[in-house]
C-alpha cells in the first residue's frame, strides 16, 4: 500500500486518541506494580513503539495492561522490594519472548485453554478490586496483594479519608455514567482524571496525592547478572512471559476481527518482546497489547505502524512536560479509574453461564481464580493449566473409548464358506476370531483403560485382528498400549492379525518396535485378506 498524506491523518487520529486513553491507564497501572507513577508512562512509551515498529500486528497499541501490572506487582513484593532484581525478571520475560516467537512457537500460546484464560484474567480483576480498597478510603497500597488488603481493612476504614473516599466514588461515578455517545471524543477514563484531579486541587485538599515525579529521560537500569538472581528470576519471567504473549496475541485478535488483517503472532511475540527488554532497562512495567488503546485507534482511523509510534512519541512528549501536573493527580482518582477496569476485565459471561457449561471447565476456571487472588499468578497459571490439561485428557478419554469397535466375529458369518463342517461337533455360535478397531486418535488420556477393557476382549479368542485402517494418530502412550494388547494375546495363546496399518499409526508404533512379536507373515491389507490369514492360523495343528 503506498502511504500518503490522507493516511498519516487517520493515523495521526488514532495514535492521539491511543494516547489520550493510554495515560491515565499507564499512570493507574504504574501505581498499582508498585515502581510507580512514571514507571507506567515509561512502559507505555518502550513497548508501545517497539512493538509497533517491529510486532506483527499494524494496528495494536502496546503498553501497560492489568494482568502485568499485577504480575510485576507480585514480583516486586516476592523480592522484598527489590527494584534491581524485580526489572532482571522484566528483562528476561522480553527476552522469553522474543525466543518464543523466533522458535516460531507463537501460535501455540494462543492454544492455552479459555478456562484458565478466563480465570486468570477474572482473578487479575479481583486482585485489583481488593487492592484498590485501600486507597480509595485515603490509605497506602498494601504490600502483598488481595491478601495483605483485606488484612488491613479493620486497621484502615476507621481511619478513612472523606476526601478521598468522594474522589474515589466520582471517579468510578464518572467512569460508569459517561455517555457511551461522547466517548469516542474523550474516553471515559480521562474525563475522570481531569474531574477527579480538579475536584482534589480544588476542593478535597487533604486527600493524599501522587507527589513528586520524576520528568526527563528514564536512567540505564543494569539488570543483576548473578547467578542466584537469574536462577530465581527464571519462573516468575517466564510466567509474565506467556502472560505478555497471551495478552497480546489476544488483542492481537480483537484488531483482526476489527480491520480484517491478518496479524504474525511470531512477529508480535518478538516486538513485544524488545519493548519488554527496554522496558526493564529503564525502570519501567512490562507490557503487552493493550485491548483498550488498539480498539480506540482503530475506530479513529489508525491502520498502520505509525499510530501506534505517534502513540509512544506523545506519552513521551507529555512525560518530558507535565511532571508537575501530575503529581497533583490524587491516588484515590487513579484507584477508582482502576477499579472501574478491575470490574471490566472480569469475565461475567463465563459466570452468567456457568449453568450450561461443563462442569469440569468450570472448575478450572475457579482453581485459577483462587490460586491467582489468594496465592499469586505465576502459581495461577501453573495450576490452571495441569488442571485444564487433566481435564482435557478426560474428556479425550471418553471420546476415544467411544471410537473403539471391539466384537466377535461369529465362525458362520465371517468364515462363510471357508469354514469346515465337523458334523455333530460343529457350534454355530462359536467365534474364534475378534475385531479390535481402533478409529480415530489414540492418546495417554486412554491409554489404562483400553488395556483393561480390551485385554478381557483378546484373551477370548483364539485369532484377534488389530484394525489400524481408520487410525488417524497414536501417540507414544497408546503406542506402547498396543504392544501391551499383543503381549496379553500371546500370554493366552492368541494369534495376532494387524490389519490395515499405514501412515502415522505405522510410523509411530514401529518407533517403538511394539509389533516386534507379531510375525511378518501376520499382516493384511483389506478384511478378506484377514479372513483367509484368520482361517490358516485357525487351521493350524496346535
Amino acid at each position: 500500500m503506498k502511504y500518503n498524506l490522507s493516511n498519516f491523518r487517520d493515523d495521526a487520529f488514532g495514535g492521539i486518541t491511543a494516547a489520550v486513553v493510554a495515560l491515565p491507564l499507564s499512570l493507574a497501572f504504574g501505581v498499582a506494580s508498585g515502581l510507580g507513577a512514571i514507571a507506567g508512562l515509561y512502559g507505555a512509551i518502550a513497548v508501545g513503539f517497539f512493538a509497533a515498529v517491529f510486532g506483527g500486528t499494524n494496528t495494536q497499541i502496546s503498553g501497560p495492561t492489568a494482568p502485568l501490572a499485577v504480575a510485576i506487582s507480585v514480583v516486586f513484593i516476592s523480592t522484598g522490594e527489590s527494584l534491581t532484581q524485580t526489572l532482571t525478571v522484566a528483562v528476561l520475560a522480553g527476552i522469553f519472548q522474543i525466543l518464543i516467537g523466533a522458535l516460531r512457537l507463537g501460535s501455540y500460546v494462543a492454544y492455552t485453554p479459555y478456562p484458565v484464560v478466563s480465570g486468570f484474567t477474572t482473578g487479575v480483576g479481583g486482585i485489583i478490586l481488593f487492592v484498590t480498597t485501600l486507597p480509595l478510603l485515603g490509605r497506602e497500597h498494601a504490600q502483598g496483594g488481595a491478601l495483605a488488603a483485606v488484612q488491613a481493612w479493620p486497621e484502615a476504614a476507621p481511619k478513612a479519608n472523606a476526601g478521598a473516599v468522594i474522589l474515589g466514588v466520582v471517579a468510578i461515578g464518572v467512569s460508569i455514567l459517561w455517555p457511551r455517545r461522547l466517548r469516542t471524543l474523550l474516553p471515559a477514563s480521562v474525563v475522570a482524571l481531569i474531574v477527579g484531579t480538579l475536584l482534589g486541587m480544588t476542593v478535597f485538599t487533604d486527600a493524599p496525592v501522587i507527589g513528586t515525579v520524576p520528568t526527563g529521560m528514564p536512567e540505564i537500569v543494569f539488570p543483576s547478572l548473578t547467578l542466584d538472581t537469574l536462577a530465581s528470576s527464571a519462573v516468575p519471567a517466564l510466567t509474565i512471559a506467556l502472560i505478555a504473549s497471551i495478552n497480546s496475541l489476544l488483542t492481537a485478535l480483537v484488531a483482526d476481527s476489527m480491520t480484517g488483517d491478518d496479524h504474525n503472532p511470531n512477529r508480535e511475540l518478538i516486538g513485544v518482546g524488545m519493548g519488554n527488554v527496554v522496558a526493564g532497562l529503564i525502570g519501567a512495567i512490562p507490557g503487552a497489547g493493550a485491548t483498550t488503546g488498539t480498539a480506540a485507534n482503530i475506530k479513529a482511523g489508525g491502520r498502520t505502524r505509525v499510530s501506534g509510534v505517534i502513540c509512544a512519541a506523545i506519552i513521551l512528549a507529555l512525560v518530558l512536560g507535565i511532571g508537575r501536573y501530575i503529581d497533583r493527580i490524587p491516588h484515590a482518582v487513579l484507584a477508582g479509574i482502576l477499579a472501574k477496569v478491575g470490574f471490566d476485565i472480569i469475565d461475567w459471561r463465563f459466570f452468567s453461564r456457568f449453568r450450561f457449561i461443563q462442569r469440569e471447565h468450570f472448575l478450572v476456571m475457579l482453581i485459577t481464580v483462587g490460586f491467582a487472588v489468594f496465592v499469586d499468578l505465576v502459581t495461577a497459571v501453573g495450576i490452571g493449566l495441569i488442571a485444564a490439561a487433566l481435564t482435557t485428557a478426560r474428556q479425550f478419554e471418553v471420546l476415544e473409548l467411544d471410537s473403539i469397535v471391539s466384537v466377535p466375529l461369529l465362525d458362520t458369518a465371517f468364515l462363510g464358506n471357508l469354514l469346515d463342517d465337523d458334523g455333530d461337533d460343529f457350534d454355530m455360535f462359536s467365534a474364534r476370531v475378534g475385531l479390535v478397531s481402533l478409529r480415530g486418535t489414540f492418546t495417554v488420556a486412554s491409554a489404562k483403560r483400553l488395556t483393561t477393557s480390551l485385554g478381557l476382549d483378546i484373551r477370548e479368542h483364539e485369532v484377534v485382528i488389530l484394525d489400524f485402517s481408520e487410525t488417524l494418530y497414536v501417540d507414544p502412550s497408546a503406542a506402547q498400549l498396543v504392544g501391551r494388547l499383543i503381549d496379553t494375546a500371546m500370554a493366552e495363546n492368541t494369534e495376532c492379525v494387524v490389519m490395515g496399518l499405514e501412515g502415522h499409526a505405522k510410523t509411530s508404533l514401529e518407533a517403538f518396535d511394539v509389533l516386534r512379536r507379531v510375525p511378518e507373515d501376520h499382516y493384511a491389507d483389506t478384511l478378506d485378506e484377514a479372513r483367509e490369514l484368520a482361517n490358516s492360523l485357525l487351521d493350524k495343528p496346535s
